[in-house]
């Protein structure tokens, strides 16, 4: 099996799963060995107060694809810490992606960093994601 094809299956099986993700409107874009595309339609649900998408959904979306790029290898994992910085509004309407790439992998811990960006290609924010290996594999090989 080659390393994508061991991300898009690995993929297969937490999607599976991923009651979150398919309830927010995620979908997977692209998956490959420690990186992960992922996009959402900001609709009027995912909206603030301001009529800008929420930052939480923002975060989610990011969070999605960290999920999918640290968990490429078949390892199931787990987040130890995530931060964000918001840049720019994400607005009703537009298209988000979010690209992640894994930065550092040793032993059980790795370092993500993830853009999300509309369909303009316009920065919303950078998300820098901490994973941690915690059990067995996502499927049998």
């Amino acid at each position: 099996m080659t390393p994508k094809e061991r991300a898009e299956k690995s993929a297969e099986a937490l999607w599976a799963n991923d009651q979150a993700s398919a309830w927010l409107g995620i979908s997977i874009k692209n998956v490959d060995e420690g990186q992960a595309q992922v996009t959402l339609h900001v609709q009027p649900h995912h909206t603030n107060g301001l009529g800008i998408c929420h930052g939480g959904i923002t975060f989610a979306l990011a969070d999605s694809a960290f999920a999918f790029a640290c968990s490429s290898r078949n390892q199931a994992t787990v987040a130890q810490h995530n931060t964000i910085t918001y840049l720019a509004p994400a607005d009703l309407g537009d298209t988000l992606t979010a690209s992640a790439k894994e930065v550092s992998l040793r032993g059980k811990n790795g370092i993500y960093d993830i853009s999300v960006t509309n369909q303009t290609g316009t920065v919303i924010a950078e998300f820098r994601g901490c994973s941690r290996a915690v059990r067995g594999p996502l499927f049998e090989e």
